[in-house]
């Protein structure tokens, strides 16, 4: 790990990893998360379900990139707090030998990740307190446990929603994607106001009044921009609810206000 210090922890305003780990059934929480959260429940009801289906997603994705495809290094941008089914423990589960880097900038998930993110003997598990509009920092940081002469899975979850202009966000993306190897992968989600638009938007409103983190919601097309240049893998951009689902006796679940993608680049 990085940082042997132990950083300070501001509790009194909420901060999106925390309230995120709410929504999960998570324990790593306070006062002001857990106000803000319902809040925001109280507005949009499905928020929950975003959370659950989101989380849903990375762990096809992981599962379909190590064990299909034959992927061992994974990049984690925005990881945040560590709940069930983490990068690591669907990769190593797969292949012990699989390397992983987490990078997010809360002090509450440096902690938790220092005592929690463990890797198998036979792989390596690493976390960087890094923000991500530093892809340079980043991937220097990483190289020290990854190898970029390598195909790499970079996961961005819920990350470019916290970059308001679109253009910037691209170019963070862009900045990321550039130095790997081709044969690399790109799984992309974040927040869209398509499915429940009116709720979305109370969401919004609770946000800007209550002080809590920003968050820019995007529509399918513009999150589908993020993927140009890349070859998409089926079934596309669609709600993260609907990337790859899972049989079960009930059909496929309800779209969610998720949009999310995995494509190749060559």
């Amino acid at each position: 790990m990085q940082s042997s210090e132990t950083p300070k922890i501001d509790t009194s305003v909420p901060h999106q990893a925390r309230v995120w780990n709410y929504y999960l059934g998570g324990k790593d929480h306070y006062e002001a998360d857990r106000v803000f959260a319902a809040q925001i429940l109280q507005a949009y009801p499905s928020t929950r379900d975003i959370a659950r289906h989101t989380r849903s997603f990375l762990q096809r994705a992981i599962t379909h990139l190590t064990a299909e495809v034959g992927l061992r290094q994974f990049l984690d941008v925005g990881t945040g707090l560590p709940t069930a089914g983490n990068t690591h423990e669907i990769a190593q589960g797969i292949a012990p030998e699989s390397r992983i880097v987490y990078v997010d900038n809360d002090p509450m998930v440096l902690v938790h990740a220092q005592a929690l993110l463990t890797s198998t003997p036979q792989g390596v598990c690493d976390y960087l307190d890094a923000d991500a509009r530093e892809p340079e920092r980043i991937l220097e940081q990483a190289a020290k446990t990854l190898d970029f002469d390598r195909p790499v899975a970079l996961s961005i979850l819920g990350v470019l929603g916290m970059v308001w202009d679109d253009d910037e966000a691209r170019d963070i993306l862009r900045r990321f994607l550039e130095p790997l190897a081709p044969g690399s992968y790109l799984l992309l989600e974040d927040g869209t106001n398509t499915v429940d638009a009116a709720a979305a938007a109370e969401a919004e409103k609770v946000r800007d009044e209550e002080g809590g983190y920003h968050y820019k919601l995007r529509t399918p097309e513009q999150i589908g921009l993020f993927f140009e240049g890349l070859e998409l893998l089926e079934p596309g951009v669609v709600s993260v609810a609907h990337w790859r689902p899972e049989g079960n006796p009930w059909g496929t679940p309800e779209a969610v206000d998720a949009y999310c993608g995995v494509a190749r680049k060559n």
